[in-house]
């Protein structure tokens, strides 16, 4: 009973992959047939993706936030506090060409030039900064003039009091003087004959003496007013002294800082409405004065290809025509995987209008879509250019190469699928729709591939390949003769050299930092960057970073004791060790909400101000049980980078988990996915590895356009971990694949590893190259959030390509032997066949060699094997 049962059960796990296997042969003799209908087709859909994406596309976003952050909790408590005081700001510089102070010719047209923005869309005010700093020094000498008052009122009542004190004194000594006389009179006798005398006597001293009293009590009243007033006065000192450090004019007069601020969140505002105020700022001509913006202005969505890409493009394309050595057939995949990308950016694009997108969402997408798509296509086109040299009739090989190799290309594509859209799980939100953005770019990849890869090469027909191929069809020079193991010491040397390589290349990423790029990552020669180094060098550096800090007293204080309220919260701010200045921008209307602005020492990126950030959250509550609240552009970017290093490790642990279980399904093995695991992890460290090199030490700064390192991108470690999850277990499948193919034919384990290797290295070296030349692009990007996040998907296809599949992975399964195959058969019996090469396919449909110079269409395919045969 057990035998048939599980003959039956085996038979039906093989029929399920082998019908997948059989449906895109169909699918792919089908495009072969009907070519220009599934050409049209795509270039439709094409169309209507462009269509929908200008008809209902929305505003990409450039800020990235992640929704229950610290900073967020008090930006809308700043919000609903105090209006609209956190939001987000742009930040003009301008410079005097020759280094003297500006004149008041060119102060009038620098006001004159940012008054005309405020009728620009969403711009809700502009802080003129000559005006801006006449206003502090009009205050400043106010506390001058009031402290010179207040002085001169003490002056005034020490001399008044001097006078009524001597008045006083010549009244008492009157006084003496007439109880002297009255006691003189009632001795000799005439008291009652001078008593009337003596009572006005008494009447006027009484008068004065009272009159004295009068003048004390306005004494002491101005004196307490007066103190009172000195009081006031010098919890304005103390605010002006702890906001010195801040300034919208240089100390040479030769720099300003204008500010723009908007009605609406940056995210919300137009790409149009920051070109538009761009353009209106490059248009700006004062004699004699340079005019230089934030990234905030300059940051757009325009543009998702510029030279660098389009030169990584080129690259893949000489790629392909090495490989091929024909025009045509380089250009196939090429042309396949721009109009995947259209199809699948320009769609995903349409719904940016419902969903919350950043900028660098479709970037993501541009670049696996070109990556994959090439590489898919590549895949197909080579397994039925080796057919067609071999003899197999034209839409026989296209379909077989469908059914096999585009069977490998859709559980190929299914990984990456899944490594992107296990983004979701982090929690963040605008990562999940940039991992759910690729994927659908890659599963449109994975379409085009299966399907308009044939339509094209039907077009072709033999001229896919050279003319000295064509020359030579059926020919024995392409078939490649049985491989050789390699010898035992070459293994042992290949795994030390690739695992002490990568472990070295992986030593930096022990010193990771993440964060944002600012206005230091810019190129040295773009307005962005000027700015941020300007700013930095004539007001200080932390003028870059400026931080919120908000303070919630436990009961209102009374309209009197703000400004002291004020003066102590600031004093204590000032005191926390790397805040350079102070400033109160707002209390609530119950007085209980104080805010100030916070000025670090350094910038937003660096290490100080992060842990400043730490420090006054750590500090909270203060005596007498004040909350504190820190918020800002810096503070977000902090919060978000430590997000994204907590979710690290449970995506790590994710993908890894899905490795093992993915690779254990393909390969019927526990050792093979253990090491193409431990190779991923080998080749993701020593990738984390180089781009701190790069990016966070400044290693060959000069060739990567870093001009000022700082921390990683902080998502970059997080997508790549993904990405490159997806396109490891890509290479690992078609080498390690027909390794395994050649061992379950009889091949010696050890001379399958290098049957394997040497069957797909070729197309697995070109397939890398082009990832690299491709991501490489992007490297050179003229969006600076994009540099890292290209070099280290290049940099780490480079190592698991090279290192670990060709050098780690050979020498491994050379060393282990036959053992490397070994299964549990009770876990053998329960997991399903995974046939992604197709295999039981290409049983089924034997080759059928064709006229060299017949472009007919091939015969019909066989009908399928009996099961028995597969057995």
């Amino acid at each position: 009973m057990s035998g048939p049962k599980t003959c039956s059960f085996l038979c039906s796990r093989r029929e399920v992959f082998f019908s997948m296997a059989e449906l895109l042969y169909r699918l792919g003799r089908l495009s072969a047939r009907r070519a220009w209908l599934f050409i049209i087709s795509w270039l439709a859909v094409l169309g209507l993706a462009g269509a929908a994406f200008a008809v209902f596309g929305g505003t990409l976003s450039s800020t990235m936030t992640i929704p229950g952050t610290e900073t967020e909790r008090v930006a809308d408590e700043l919000t609903e506090q105090l209006g609209d005081v956190g939001g987000i700001s742009a930040t003009v510089v301008f410079g005097s060409e020759d280094g003297s102070a500006f004149s008041a010719e060119q102060q009038g047209d620098i006001t004159d030039a940012l008054a005309e923005l405020t009728s620009q869309n969403n711009v809700s005010d502009v802080i003129d900064p000559f005006e801006t700093n006449a206003q502090r020094d009009d205050q400043a000498q106010e506390i001058m003039d009031g402290r010179e008052q207040i002085d001169a009122g003490k002056q005034q009542l020490v001399d008044g009091q001097a006078q009524l004190d001597a008045a006083a004194t010549e009244l008492e000594a009157g006084q003496t003087q007439l109880d002297a006389a009255i006691e003189q009179a009632q001795a000799a006798g005439f008291y009652e004959a001078s008593v009337d005398q003596f009572d006005a006597q008494q009447a006027q001293i009484d008068a004065g003496l009272a009159e004295i009293d009068t003048q004390q009590a306005t004494i002491d009243e101005n004196t307490a007013l007066l103190a009172e007033q000195e009081e006031q006065l010098g919890f304005g000192e103390r605010l002006m002294d702890a906001a010195s450090e801040i300034s919208l004019v240089s100390t040479d007069g030769a720099t300003a800082l204008g500010l723009i601020t908007f009605d609406s969140e940056l995210l919300d505002i137009p790409g149009d409405t920051k070109t538009a105020i761009a353009d209106e700022l490059d248009a700006i001509d004062i004699d004699g004065v340079t005019v230089d913006y934030s990234s905030s202005i300059t940051t757009s969505t325009d543009g998702l290809l510029g030279v660098g890409e389009l030169i990584g493009v080129l690259l893949a394309g000489i790629v392909l025509l090495v490989l091929f050595r024909s025009f045509l057939p380089a250009t196939l995949p090429i042309v396949s995987s721009i109009i995947g990308v259209g199809v699948g950016v320009a769609g995903s694009l349409a719904f940016s209008g419902v969903v919350d997108m950043t900028s660098v969402t479709p970037i993501l997408g541009v670049m696996l879509g070109l990556a994959v798509g090439i590489d898919y296509t590549l895949f197909i086109v080579q397994r039925h250019r080796r057919q067609l040299a071999a003899g197999m009739d034209l839409h026989e090989s296209i379909g077989l190469a469908n059914g096999t190799s585009g069977n490998a290309v859709l559980f190929a594509g299914s990984t990456v699928l899944v490594a992107l859209l296990a983004l979701n799980v982090s929690g963040i939100p605008f990562l999940g729709v940039m991992g759910t953005v690729g994927a659908v770019c890659v599963f449109i990849s994975v379409l085009i591939a299966v399907s308009l890869t044939p339509a094209l090469l039907a077009l072709l027909g033999k001229r896919v390949l050279s003319r000295k191929a064509r020359a030579n069809i059926g020919h024995e020079s392409h078939t490649l003769p049985p491989a050789r193991a390699m010898r035992t010491s070459r293994a042992v040397v290949m795994l030390i050299v690739a695992t002490l390589g990568l472990l070295i290349v992986a030593i930096p990423a022990l010193s990771m930092r993440l964060g944002l790029p600012d206005g230091s990552s810019e190129p040295a020669d773009s307005t962005q960057y000027r700015t941020y180094t300007t700013i930095a060098e004539e007001f200080g550096a932390g003028q870059n970073g400026t931080l919120l800090v908000t303070a919630t007293l436990p009961a209102p204080v009374a309209e009197e004791d703000e400004l002291e309220t004020q003066a102590d919260l600031a004093d204590q701010l000032l005191a926390v060790d790397g805040v350079v200045a102070v400033a109160p921008i707002g209390v609530s209307d119950s007085s209980d909400y104080f805010a100030f602005q916070v000025i670090p020492v350094d910038g937003p990126s660096s290490e100080s101000t992060g842990a400043l950030v730490h420090e006054l959250r750590d500090s909270s509550p203060l005596a007498g049980n004040i909350e504190l609240g820190v918020a800002g552009s810096a503070s977000g970017n902090i919060d978000i980078s430590e997000k994204l290093a907590d979710v690290l490790p449970l995506y790590l642990a994710v993908v890894i988990g899905l490795s093992l279980i993915i690779l254990i399904l393909v390969f019927r093995s526990l050792l093979v996915p253990v090491i193409a695991t431990a190779g991923y992890v080998l080749s993701l460290l020593a990738a984390f590895g180089a781009m701190v090199a790069v990016y966070q030490w400044g290693w060959l700064g000069a060739l990567f356009g870093v001009t000022d390192p700082g921390p990683l991108l902080n998502f970059a470690p997080i997508i790549i971990m993904g990405v490159l999850f997806g396109l490891a277990m890509d290479y690992q499948l078609f080498l390690v694949s027909g390794m395994r193919e050649a061992y379950i034919h009889g091949v010696p384990a050890k001379a399958a590893v290098m049957s394997g290797l040497r069957s797909g290295r070729a197309v697995v070296t070109a397939a890398a190259i082009i990832m690299i030349a491709v991501f490489g692009g992007f490297v050179f990007s003229h969006l600076a959030i994009v540099r890292p996040l290209g070099f280290g998907l290049a940099v780490g296809v480079l190592f698991d390509a090279f290192v670990v599949r060709m050098m780690l992975v050979p020498a491994l399964m050379h060393l282990f032997g036959k053992s490397v195959w070994w299964l549990p058969r009770w876990l053998d019996r329960i997991l399903p066949s995974v046939d992604v090469e197709g295999s039981a396919l290409e049983r089924s449909h034997p080759m059928h060699a064709a006229d060299p110079h017949d472009t007919s269409d091939g015969a019909a395919p066989a009908a399928a094997a009996p099961e028995s045969s597969e057995r």
